[in-house]
């Protein structure tokens, strides 16, 4: 299964994170809402990483085992939606630092760019 595939996948899977490949080869998840402190101390985690996107799968699964109802909690339904899975972009940790973590600068790749995972699901469609 193709790079691009498997980010697209992941991400219609786990709506309420944005997912990424870094420049390293890591497959990194981040989630788009805060956590509260009852979830954080139940082991629940921001941002997740693992070596290949069968690790990252179980790791959101584990994720999402450790704190049920949290698609439900932020209003999220499991359906494709707002999720941008890009491609490279070797994200610093801040918000706004790359497309990973926000909108990122103009012209970056995002939705209905063939170039990312995101965009190729667009073109399927």
């Amino acid at each position: 299964m193709s790079f691009d595939r498997h980010l697209a996948e992941i991400a219609r899977e786990f709506p309420d994170w944005t997912i990424w490949r870094s420049d390293a080869g890591r497959w990194w998840a981040t989630r788009h809402h805060l956590l509260t402190e009852h979830e954080r101390d139940a082991g629940g985690a921001m941002t997740i990483d693992a070596d290949d996107p069968a690790g990252l799968r179980e790791r959101l699964l584990e994720q999402r085992r450790l704190i049920p109802g949290f698609d439900q909690r932020s209003g999220l339904t499991g359906e494709a939606g707002p999720t941008r899975a890009t491609t490279g972009q070797g994200g610093t940790g801040e918000p706004g630092a790359s497309p990973a973590w926000g909108s990122g600068p103009p012209g970056a790749p995002g939705e209905g760019d063939p170039g990312t995972a995101a965009g190729a699901a667009d073109q399927e469609s």
